[in-house]
């Protein structure tokens, strides 16, 4: 699956998210290693702070369906992705993010690119 497919597919699911109040729409698409996709959306909470991002959302269901750190490639999302899904993303060593800026360009970056200076434990 190309880049630009797996942007396409977020670009879908996106349309699915529960986002009632703030009405941001996010879709987050993963490849993983094995050629899978997997998909995934926000999910708003009238608790604010409980909440899901799209990307959490995705890397969470890729570990129930047996994925771990390493095994995924790539995840493409519709919005650049907050300070804690980046370090998320750099957790499950993802090769790289393809996201779509405020502007509408669309950029890849390596999760360390996003997250410079990220730890481990």
């Amino acid at each position: 699956m190309t880049d630009d497919e797996l942007l396409a597919r977020a670009d879908a699911v996106a349309e699915r998210a529960y986002a009632p109040y703030s009405k941001f729409y996010v879709g987050a698409a993963l490849l993983t290693r094995d050629g899978r996709a997997i998909e995934g959306v926000n999910v708003e909470n009238a608790a604010y702070p409980l909440g899901t991002c799209a990307e959490r959302n995705v890397l969470s269901r890729a570990v129930t369906e047996g994925f771990g750190p390493g095994e995924l490639e790539a995840i493409a999302i519709t919005a650049s992705p907050c300070g804690g899904c980046r370090q998320w993303l750099h957790e499950f060593r993802l090769d790289r993010v393809i996201f779509r800026k405020g502007s509408g360009e669309v950029v890849t970056r390596t999760p360390d690119e996003l997250l410079p200076e990220s730890f481990d434990l």
